[in-house]
């Protein structure tokens, strides 16, 4: 029997064909996209190929068939890494990689315990087509024949590679309206115009911030400052200044979200120390508050806090704008004689904290140098919470007076693992691991900081501290929703109760002030630092910041998460649907027009701040812009 000949052009067929079923199921299996109708299925379908097409196709430049065939090789391995990349990476953060997130390098070393947990057996098989390639050019002599491609079949395949783009933009197009302006929704770009496109189309919006900032002039700030001039709230005037002089401590509890304040699990209560504090009459307790963090968790809480704008989205603040001028919370501290630091016992450079830090004028990092960690007590990538808190006191009341630190947590982070001796209640049991250790290392970081206030008393701290505790960001991704629902005791988890869950708990103790409560209004971490500030009486009336004092009668419950979703009190719009929280079913989007708007606004007026560097024109003082002054 004569053997089979194979066509010329099998090894590029077989590279694209096997990339784009690849893609397409990953899209299916390993990525949690909502598609309402055929034709976003038809589009998620088809929106790999254009990029294959052209990527592949520059093979058909070559002339040696050895040098074609290892080009689509390489080119297949390359995509099936940053395709796998792309999923491990939506396994935690449940998000798609951004270029500033791959030059995070000083935080690869750290990952350890999380990496491996999001790491499964079965993935081997996103490169089984490599395999398969390199098998077929090995056993197939056919494909080692040299051919000429004439110059009109090549033509004839790259117009029909930027055919299916256009095609494919087209329909994005009329699906999702200005699909290219929404950069900071990077599920709805994965969706519409594919993986491999939406790195590209990163890499220009990456390229475009950068330029921001060597082009600006300080003149974009007119438009900002404006806008922050006219929706400023005023300070609530019995509790301004009321509180001067204290020391503040913040403690930033790591991955808490509120789903476990005042609930119990299996029987067992899970935050019994922080519960008692909903009800305590030096406590207000914000049972509405929201993380507003994107891809840099807890390190964009950080800068959220410090300066009451957003984080970016498509990338961690910290590491993207180091060295831009801010005006932070501890600069207008310090200038009101507050010493100030923050304490965390991890590597200084993690999150790249050792030079942020210093634009955000923090006169000391206790970093995991300045503690000594003993038999026992490492966790993660640092501390246990107990000895940190411990530890913390001791240093607390070696610093001058007034200060004001923040404190970052660690052993409530993911995988959520937890030495034998620190389990105080028993796992919860459902299908994911995760959600089974959270409640045990909750329960661990609720029994510290009991503790913690135990210390502040014993150092002599306690009565003339603030001391807010607020979570940073989520513990528990949607990749948890099934037994989320099933911990819910609900049918499953939807959109409306996703952006919920991303409530975290807010708790502004002050030992004497006896007027305590809850206070069930929707706000976000942007507006702490408005707040702290003027509890002790500093005015904000000129600074640059987005957020609203929580205590002031003109504070709106209007809360903006960095992809664009927002929580009002009557309304709550999530994957571009708007929902009546009250029933948590749709209603007409016209409700939220509005305030989709203003959140668009707000989100695109922070970013103009950092990529632009633009506080580097204004001064706080006298709250007008440099570059006037200048000229």
């Amino acid at each position: 029997m004569k053997a089979m000949k194979w066509p010329k052009h099998s090894i590029l067929a077989f590279a694209i064909i096997a990339t784009w079923i690849k893609t397409v199921i990953a899209y299916v299996t390993s990525f949690d996209m909502s598609i309402d109708n055929g034709m976003q299925y038809f589009i998620l379908f088809i929106n790999p190929l254009s990029f294959l097409l052209f990527a592949y196709g520059i093979s058909l430049f070559f002339k040696s068939a050895k040098v074609r065939n290892r080009y689509i090789i390489w080119m297949s391995l390359v995509l099936s890494i940053v395709l796998y990349g792309n999923v491990a990476f939506y396994r935690f953060y449940n998000d798609f990689i951004t270029l500033p997130v791959l030059f995070q390098t000083s935080n690869f070393s750290d990952l350890g315990t999380s990496a491996a947990a999001i790491i499964n057996w079965f993935d081997f098989l996103y490169f089984a087509d490599v395999i398969l390639l390199i098998i077929l050019v090995k056993m197939l002599p056919t494909l080692k024949e040299q051919f000429t491609i004439r110059k009109e079949v090549r033509r004839a395949y790259f117009v029909l590679s930027v055919a299916m783009l256009f095609l494919n933009l087209g329909l994005a197009e009329t699906e999702r309206p200005q699909l290219l302006t929404r950069s900071f929704d990077r599920e709805l770009l994965v969706k519409n115009i594919g993986t491999y496109n939406y790195h590209l189309y990163d890499i220009y919006v990456q390229s475009k911030s950068s330029a921001q900032r060597a082009l600006a002039d300080g003149s974009e700030l007119v438009e900002v400052n404006n806008y922050v001039r006219a929706n400023q709230a005023s300070a609530n005037e019995e509790l301004f200044g009321k509180y001067a002089g204290r020391n503040v401590i913040l403690v930033s509890m790591e991955s808490l979200q509120s789903f476990v304040i005042n609930n119990d699990m299996n029987g067992e209560v899970v935050t019994p120390f922080l519960n008692s504090l909903t009800n305590d009459k030096d406590t207000y307790y914000f049972s509405d508050f929201y993380h507003q963090t994107g891809l840099g968790k807890t390190s964009d809480s950080e800068f959220i806090v410090e300066n009451s704008l957003f984080g970016l989205g498509r990338g961690a603040v910290f590491f993207t704008h180091g060295e831009n001028t801010y005006n932070s919370t501890s600069e207008r501290l310090g200038e009101n004689g507050y010493f100030t630091s923050v304490m965390h016992p991890n590597n200084k450079s993690f999150w790249n904290r050792d030079r942020i830090y210093q634009s955000l004028n923090i006169d000391k990092f206790y970093d995991i140098n300045s503690y000594t960690i003993g038999e026992g007590e490492a966790v993660n990538w640092g501390m246990k919470d107990i000895p940190f808190f411990e530890q913390s006191a001791q240093l607390m009341a070696e610093m001058p007076k007034p200060f004001y630190t923040r404190m970052i947590t660690l052993t409530n982070h993911y995988p959520f693992y937890l030495d034998e001796e620190d389990k105080y209640i028993n796992e919860y049991t459902s299908n994911s691991g995760t959600l089974n250790r959270y409640f045990q290392t909750v329960r661990y970081m609720d029994e510290s900081i009991k503790l913690f206030f135990d210390d502040l008393k014993e150092q002599g701290l306690y009565e003339n501290s603030i001391i807010v505790l607020y979570g940073d960001h989520y513990g528990i991704s949607e990749n948890h929703n099934k037994a989320m629902a099933m911990y819910l005791e609900q049918e499953g988890i939807t959109p409306y109760d996703t952006a919920l869950l991303q409530s975290v708990p807010l708790f502004i103790h002050i030992p004497g002030a006896n007027d305590g409560g809850e206070i069930t209004e929707a706000a976000g971490q942007i507006d702490l630092r408005p707040t702290i500030l003027h509890l002790l009486g500093i005015d904000t009336s000129k600074d640059m910041q987005l957020g609203a004092d929580l205590f002031s009668e003109e504070h709106e419950d209007f809360v903006i998460f960095r992809d664009g979703r927002f929580v009002t009190d009557e309304l709550v719009y999530a994957n571009e649907v708007c929902y009546d929280r009250a029933t948590g079913e749709p209603t007409a989007i016209e409700a939220c027009q509005p305030y989709v708007e203003r959140a668009t606004t707000e989100l695109e007026y922070s970013d103009k701040i950092i990529n632009g560097d633009l506080l580097r024109f204004y001064d706080p003082k006298t709250g007008s812009l440099l570059d006037e002054k200048t000229k």
